[in-house]
């Protein structure tokens, strides 16, 4: 068994739920969790971590056929007016779904990478998600090293997740949902659309391992692939991804603009709140927009 594999069924969540499951480590989202994040309001104040979502978004083409969304008026004062959107589902601030990534044929509890068709995705689809509401966690590991943004391609580690906790105050718990700030996103918010997405620093192997030991209900980061590229290893391609996504059953999410939310933790000293990120119910999709709403 090669190094990864070993990783991989050491950090398997299949049957943890039931052979059944398609939910993953939301399930670990219950009543105490939500409870624990109402407790973080204090102020009332409130943030959203979403990107415009407009064709001047993150996607240039890397992937073909995702693309930005595009905006279309049909009718204009009829006396109604209506428009259309197309866009990739990972166009902008996002969720992955738990089938988004297959591994060694199969999607995350077994089921076979045949499940996703032309038609998506008839087991481990976004609409399989149940209400992501619970308490979040912001970990400012570029705040640790005391700078804006983390070195291009720098792999975050366990240590440094386990830093950024220290520096919150805070220890994680099960059904949290774990925002990680690299501050790669300042690229984007520079009009730097070539440099934002690659090099790009994100997290790593063990920080898999992390979110695996803490029972982590989802993780989102504040960059276009998450995890850092170039990757760690080779082979697999995007590692992270299939690890997270296909043995442990953790819903992540790209480009949450982290920013205003962490200059406002940073000046109150509060890294805890209530988040609602729950995705949008697309039937047998791979992924879904989502604006997160931040209240502290």
């Amino acid at each position: 068994m090669t190094a990864f594999a070993d990783l991989f069924k050491r950090l398997s969540n299949w049957g943890r739920w039931g052979d059944d499951d398609e939910a993953g480590t939301l399930n670990l989202i219950d009543a105490a969790a939500v409870q624990r994040g109402v407790a973080c309001v204090r102020s009332g104040q409130r943030l959203t971590l979403g990107m415009p979502l407009d064709d001047q978004g993150p996607q240039m083409g890397f992937i073909k056929g995702r693309i930005n969304p595009l905006r279309t008026m049909i009718a204009i004062n009829e006396p109604w007016n209506d428009d259309v959107v197309t866009m990739g589902l990972q166009a902008a601030t996002h969720w992955d779904a738990l089938a988004h990534m297959s591994y060694d044929g199969t999607l995350y509890n077994g089921f076979p990478s045949d499940t996703v068709t032309a038609h998506g995705a008839s087991r481990c689809g976004i609409d399989k998600a149940p209400a992501v509401v619970t308490r979040g966690v912001l970990l400012d590991v570029a705040r640790v090293h005391g700078v804006d943004r983390l070195q291009p391609g720098a792999v975050v580690s366990a240590d440094e997740l386990d830093a950024a906790a220290d520096l919150a105050s805070v220890a994680i718990e099960p059904g949290d949902v774990v925002l990680v700030r690299t501050g790669q996103i300042q690229l984007f918010h520079q009009g730097d659309k070539m440099g934002y997405p690659f090099p790009s620093p994100g997290l790593g192997l063990g920080a898999a391992e992390w979110m695996y030991s803490h029972d982590v209900a989802a993780v989102a980061t504040d960059n276009l692939t998450l995890e850092a590229v170039p990757c760690e290893i080779e082979t697999p391609f995007i590692p992270v991804h299939i690890l997270h996504l296909v043995a442990m059953g953790l819903l992540q999410g790209q480009n949450w603009d982290l920013e205003a939310l962490a200059a406002a933790c940073a000046a109150d000293g509060r890294y805890t709140f209530l988040l609602d990120a729950t995705p949008q119910p697309f039937t047998g999709g791979l992924g879904s927009p989502v604006n997160p709403v931040v209240i502290r």
